[in-house]
């Protein structure tokens, strides 16, 4: 089994920023990424994350923004 071979199954998973990846189902996740409940070929895990992940801005960049958004708000 490898990246480029069809029959891998992946992983979709995600981080604590929500930042997207895939990971293949034979090997232990990294460390700070969990599943997110999507499992498939490569490209079906790939268009899912195409769909899914909308905003590539991290999750802090975004709480960030939205806070000075709020915060210059009369």
């Amino acid at each position: 089994m490898s990246w480029d071979d069809d029959s891998t199954n992946f992983l979709v998973v995600k981080n604590h920023e929500e930042q997207y990846s895939i990971w293949p189902d034979y090997k232990p996740l990294p460390g700070g990424w969990e599943p997110e409940g999507k499992s498939g070929s490569k490209q079906e895990c790939l268009d899912y994350i195409d769909k899914e992940w909308t905003d590539m801005r991290p999750k802090s960049l975004r709480q960030f923004l939205e806070n000075q958004e709020a915060a210059t708000v009369p």
